[in-house]
């Protein structure tokens, strides 16, 4: 439980500095990105967006504390089933539709 409650204030932290929109060679494959590439998305946004899904995965762990709190095993899939679902949508709507391009 203590592990998982670190991943949640590491996630916060994590989300509040992606939120300020400067952090962007936090982002794993686009800090890797030759300069002309990173110039065709829109930085801001792009942090931004990953700051709040910082925040939304770290929503999902609460249910992992919930669960272990309370000894209710269904709140644990809940958290399971979001963090998987906020994962797939965070891929398709960064890679799929192309949301950040300039």
């Amino acid at each position: 439980m203590i592990a998982t409650i670190i991943m949640i204030a590491l996630f916060c932290v994590l989300g509040i500095i992606l939120s300020s929109g400067k952090a962007s060679f936090l982002i794993a494959g686009f800090n890797t990105m030759p300069e002309e590439e990173k110039e065709k998305y829109d930085e801001v946004a792009l942090s931004k967006f990953m700051g709040r899904m910082m925040f939304a995965l770290s929503f999902s762990m609460a249910f992992f504390v919930i669960s272990e709190v309370f000894g209710v095993k269904w709140f644990f899939f809940v958290g399971i089933i979001f963090f998987v679902g906020i994962l797939v949508f965070t891929l398709i709507y960064t890679y799929k539709w192309n949301k950040f391009k300039k």
